[in-house]
C-alpha cells in the first residue's frame, strides 16, 4: 500500500517543492495539502494520512498545536518536522517526531525520513505518540527526557543510557557513546538541568558523564581523579568537582 502523506504549510512555495519531491519517491501517495493548524486536524481526521509532514512557525495554531491535537484524536499518523530553524529539534523529538529536517531539505533526507515512516507500523506509531503524550500535553510535568545528537543534516534520538559522556570543547558539545559522536543541541548547562535526578555527574566545566559507565577511578592527588569510562576514555575530576567523586566512591 502506498504511504498516505499530508503536507501542512503556510507557504505555497514549500508546499508546491515537498509536493514535487515525494512524487518522485516511489510508494508515495500524496493526499492533500493544508496551509494551517486548524485545517490540518481536520484533513487528519478525515484522511487518515500515513505521514504528515509538518511546519512549525504558521500563523494561528502551530506545528506543535496540531501534534496536541492529533494525541486527542484517533488517528495517530508518523510526525516529520519540515522547519528553517534547527532550534526545536529537541522539543520535536519529545512531542513524538520520528525526523526532523531543516528547509530547504535535501531530496536524499527526505527520502531517509520517507522510509523511516514506512517502517513504522500504525501499531508503533501509535504506542510511541501514546507514550510521550504527557510530555507533549500543556502543563505536563518535567521528567528526564531522551537527548537530541546530530551528524551532519541528521537528528537521532538517545536514551540516557546508551550516552558515556558530554564534553565541551568551546561552543560545542559533543555526545559520547560506545561507538559514535554526536553534536549537541543544547548547552552542556541545559543538557544537565534536563537530565537533573539521572545518573550523571558534572565532574569539570567541560564533561558531564554517565556513572553507570565508569570502570574506574583513581587518585592523582587528594583532590584530583582520573576517570576511566567503560570505553577507556578517560576524564579528569576538576578539584572543585572532588568532593563529589569522593561521595561517589564512598557510596
Amino acid at each position: 500500500m502506498p504511504l498516505k502523506t499530508l503536507i501542512v504549510d503556510d507557504e505555497p512555495i514549500a508546499r508546491e517543492v515537498l509536493r514535487e519531491e515525494l512524487e518522485s519517491i516511489p510508494g508515495v501517495e500524496v493526499v492533500g495539502a493544508a496551509v494551517d493548524g486548524a485545517e490540518a486536524l481536520e484533513r487528519i481526521s478525515r484522511q487518515k494520512p500515513d505521514l504528515v509532514l509538518l511546519d512549525l512557525q504558521m500563523p494561528g495554531m502551530g506545528g506543535f498545536e496540531v501534534v496536541r491535537g492529533i494525541h486527542r484524536g484517533a488517528h495517530m499518523p508518523a510526525i516529520v518536522i519540515v522547519t528553517a530553524y534547527d532550534t526545536y529539534a529537541v522539543d520535536a523529538f519529545e512531542a513524538g517526531a520520528i525526523d526532523y529536517l531543516l528547509k530547504p531539505v535535501a531530496q536524499e533526507r527526505l527520502r531517509r525520513a520517507v522510509e523511516r515512516a514506512k517502517s513504522l507500523s500504525a501499531r508503533q506509531a501509535a504506542e510511541r505518540l501514546a507514550q510521550l503524550q504527557e510530555i507533549a500535553a500543556p502543563g505536563a510535568a518535567p521528567r528526564p527526557r531522551k537527548i537530541v545528537g546530530k551528524i551532519g543534516e541528521e537528528y537521532f534520538l538517545l536514551d540516557a543510557g546508551e550516552i558515556f559522556a558530554f564534553q565541551a570543547e568551546g561552543d560545542l558539545v559533543w555526545i559520547i557513546t560506545a561507538r559514535r559522536k554526536y553534536l549537541a543541541t543544547q548547552t552542556l548547562k541545559g543538557i544537565e538541568e534536563r537530565l537533573d535526578r539521572s545518573r550523571f555527574e558534572r565532574i569539570h566545566r567541560n564533561a558531564l558523564i554517565n556513572l553507570d559507565h565508569i570502570r574506574r577511578i583513581s587518585a592523582l592527588s587528594s583532590q584530583r581523579w582520573l576517570i576511566t569510562l567503560s570505553n577507556e576514555q578517560r576524564f579528569v575530576a576538576s578539584k572543585r568537582r572532588a568532593h563529589g567523586v569522593r561521595q561517589l566512591l564512598s557510596g
